[in-house]
């Protein structure tokens, strides 16, 4: 990760409790995909938790979002164009995701309750 624009207002979107944000936000995560057609694994590595994402594009499934939030959500991940659009139904307002590639670079646009979150990632 190389940088990471307003994580911490996403994280209380999310109702993430104080102490849970302050240790997220000191984290530079790495990210691992896997694309073998639709389906897709993303893997979040870090230090201090690492949450496993593995789908079928196009495909609605119940995720479990325990070590984020500890909520569930139905989740929908479909392309536009070069872009993965993640939407997660749950109690959370606005839930999802977008992830695209711009030359060596990985973009994630996290957002929740009107929160947007920006990262990037540099691929190594």
């Amino acid at each position: 990760m190389i940088s990471n624009d307003n994580f911490e207002e996403y994280l209380k979107a999310l109702d993430v409790n104080v102490a849970i944000r302050k240790i997220a936000t000191l984290l530079k995560p790495d990210k691992d995909i896997t694309h073998d057609g639709d389906h897709i694994i993303i893997k979040t590595l870090s230090t201090f938790k690492n949450y496993n994402m593995d789908f079928y594009v196009g495909k609605e499934f119940d995720e479990d979002l325990s070590g984020v939030d500890d909520r569930k959500c139905k989740t929908t991940i479909t392309w536009d164009g070069d872009k993965l659009i993640c939407v997660q139904k749950g109690e959370i307002e606005g839930r999802g995701w977008t992830h695209w590639v711009e030359g060596d670079e990985l973009h994630l646009e996290l957002r929740a309750a009107g929160a947007v979150c920006k990262q990037v990632f540099k691929k190594s």
